[in-house]
């Protein structure tokens, strides 16, 4: 068993040592086609290392990482150098204990070349810098669920990078508002953290932030809703505000703001739509951070953030107290000042502005105050200024004019009156404005009582005239006759009363247009009634005075005066700038309902006149509560064309 044993060793030697030689001439037979092999490899190389280096870019910017992840294999070269490499004769050794080779799998197909349609290669999303700037807003429709709980009902606004909605809560049963954006917008990472910032601010007089999210390729911000507030673009939308009003509506904006400062937030984006007031009288402030976040910011306000707020705050208060837009262009249906006022206190825009108000506005919009005073630059330094104002306290409310109770005794005969009362200059009859409107029960029985009187009145004087008669008859002398006489005069006759006038205070006036459409006049209309001839209120320029040129639109335009309850009117005088003729026209009982509807021919014509300065004078006082100032000639301007001025209107009963 040994001798076996070592045979088979030796014939193992053997044939080791003739596998060896076949190797040995392998490789000489390899070594002739080294050279092309090496040549070969080395340009696959070059191919593959032209394809894959790093660190370049395109003419059109892209990235040739980007382009290496997705671009097409150097397959061709890399076989190539696969095949023609040399091998050691380890190497083969190895193969040659390993068995027959396997079969090699076959190489992957070569990926095409990407198209400028294909996707964009994915990039990280924390990298805004690759986000595209412009996105357009998320196409939706009222009745769309957001979340699988808020139901879209209104489109409030749209722009191109987002849409604002107000919406249902179907969880809480309850109305909310929705901002949404494209989640692929550049803006759309700040929106969220701006969000979530508001949302953990917690004071109730901001507007709160109610949910941030990010789902799918939306992202959509949920805010509270108060459905019964006015913001301040509406409020002063008319005219003015009163300066309590005004003063409690900067001292609570700013209260807020300045708060919001000290926890490290600001709004970067307040103006009149966002400052809402609420039934209560409170205000409270939307949008805060997140506004600016969707629509986006200049670098020199996001870098000075208080400056911002606090400019911001002085350009509500400017348009409050105003009624203009302290900037050149028109905005917040508010008009915008001229060049030449552009660094104008409030005060000199508009006649009987508060003075500390007007100061502060100026303080806090401009950098360079008029009157050499220093600017208010942080809403904490604004809050202070506030305080150091004098108190502004609100208006008395106005009382209502005593009124006598009515008489409900309509048996009673009136008494005659007494004669030395009737001579007494100290008491006065009430003036007719005082004199309370009766009502309908009342008016009839004023009616029967006056009949009543008539008919005792007719029957005494057909009973003292035929006393007299039948003692004429008995007596038949001069002296019986003026007996009789003296005797049925003793009652002597009733007075005519005289009617003293006074004035009547107006509630309000409006520009009256007879087609229905717009406003007449550029300025408040207020003016014309505020008791202060300085100020004027001036109708729209007209090339042609009324009805001159066929077909005439127009006939006239006119003022309508409101007394605020029906009094009984005797006089109205107006101040006019320049020549006007106009017409004092009072509505029929068909118009009375709603006089601002109503055509001019609606209205009974009480008196026409020209003049700079007219007096209308009623034959008897006209219980009315609205006049219309019916304009029909109109002076030119300086530009030629025809405009009206009214500098003021006063009314007496």
């Amino acid at each position: 068993m040994a001798d076996g044993t070592k045979a088979v060793v030796d014939t193992s030697t053997a044939d080791a040592a003739a596998d060896e030689a076949a190797l040995a001439a392998a490789i000489d037979e390899l070594a002739g086609s080294d050279d092309a092999g090496e040549s070969a490899s080395t340009e696959a190389g070059k191919g593959t290392a032209a394809v894959a280096a790093p660190g370049s870019t395109d003419a059109d910017g892209t990235d040739d990482d980007d382009v290496r992840a997705t671009g097409p294999e150097p397959a061709v070269g890399e076989e190539t150098s696969e095949i023609t490499a040399p091998l050691s004769v380890q190497e083969i050794r190895a193969e040659l204990a390993a068995g027959p080779p396997r079969k090699k799998p076959a190489p992957e197909p070569a990926r095409p070349a990407r198209r400028p349609t294909d996707p964009q290669p994915t990039v990280d999303p924390r990298d805004t810098a690759t986000l595209p700037r412009t996105l357009p807003a998320p196409a939706r429709r009222s009745g769309d669920m957001i979340g699988h709980r808020y139901r879209l009902e209104e489109c409030i606004s749209q722009t191109e990078t987002f849409s604002s909605w107000r919406a249902v809560d179907e969880k809480l049963r309850r109305a909310v508002g929705v901002h949404l954006m494209a989640s692929g917008h550049q803006r759309a990472r700040k929106v969220l953290a701006a969000a979530k910032s508001a949302a953990l601010l917690g004071d109730p007089r901001f507007v709160q932030v109610l949910d941030a999210v990010h789902e799918g390729e939306l992202v959509y911000v949920v805010r509270e809703w108060l459905p019964h507030s006015s913001d301040l673009a509406r409020l002063i939308a008319n005219g003015p505000m009163e300066p309590h009003e005004a003063y409690q509506m900067v001292r609570q904006v700013a209260d807020a703001v300045a708060a919001a400062h000290r926890r490290g937030q600001a709004h970067l984006r307040l103006t009149p739509r966002c400052v809402l007031r609420t039934d209560s009288g409170q205000y409270r402030i939307n949008g805060i951070a997140v506004d600016a976040a969707l629509r986006g910011l200049p670098e020199e306000e996001a870098e000075d953030a208080q400056r911002a707020d606090t400019r911001a705050i002085g350009a509500l208060l400017f348009a409050a107290l105003t009624h203009r837009w302290p900037y050149p262009e028109d905005r917040y249906d508010l008009q915008g000042l001229p060049k030449g006022l552009q660094n104008a206190a409030p005060d000199q825009v508009r006649a009987g502005v508060h003075r500390g108000l007007s100061d502060l506005a100026a303080r806090s919009l401009f950098d360079h105050p008029p009157h050499h005073a220093e600017p208010i630059t942080t809403p904490e330094e604004l809050v202070r200024a506030i305080a150091r104002l004098p108190k502004i306290r609100q208006p008395e409310p106005e009382l209502p004019a005593f009124q006598a109770p009515p008489r409900h005794n309509t048996h009673a005969l009136p008494t005659a009156p007494n004669p030395t009362r009737v001579a007494d200059n100290t008491v006065a009859p009430l003036p007719a404005s005082s004199r309370p409107a009766s009502s309908r029960r009342t008016r009839r029985r004023l009616r029967r009582v006056v009949r009543a009187t008539a008919w005792t009145v007719a029957l005494g004087a057909i009973g003292v005239a035929s006393w007299q008669f039948v003692g004429y008859l008995h007596h038949n002398s001069p002296a019986a006759a003026s007996t009789a006489t003296s005797t049925g005069g003793t009652s002597p006759s009733p007075q005519a009363s005289t009617h003293n006038p006074g004035p009547i205070a107006i509630k309000g006036a409006q520009s009256y247009n007879p087609l229905g459409e717009g406003t007449e006049g550029k300025d408040d209309p207020a003016k014309a009634v505020d008791n202060a001839p300085n100020t004027v209120w001036t109708t729209q320029w007209y090339n042609d005075q009324f009805g001159t040129k066929p077909p005439a639109l127009k006939s006239g335009t006119g003022l309508m005066i409101d007394l605020g309850s029906p009094q009984a009117v005797s006089s109205v005088n107006v101040q006019f700038v320049g020549e006007h003729t106009a017409e004092l026209r009072v509505p029929t009982a068909a118009s009375a309902a709603n006089p601002m509807q109503a055509s001019p021919e609606a209205f009974t014509v009480a008196g026409r006149k020209s003049g700079t300065t007219v007096e209308y004078t009623l034959e008897s006082p006209v219980t009315t509560r609205y006049l219309l100032l019916w304009l029909t000639a109109l002076p030119k301007d300086g530009s030629g064309r025809f405009t009206g001025q009214v500098a003021e209107v006063k009314v007496s009963g």
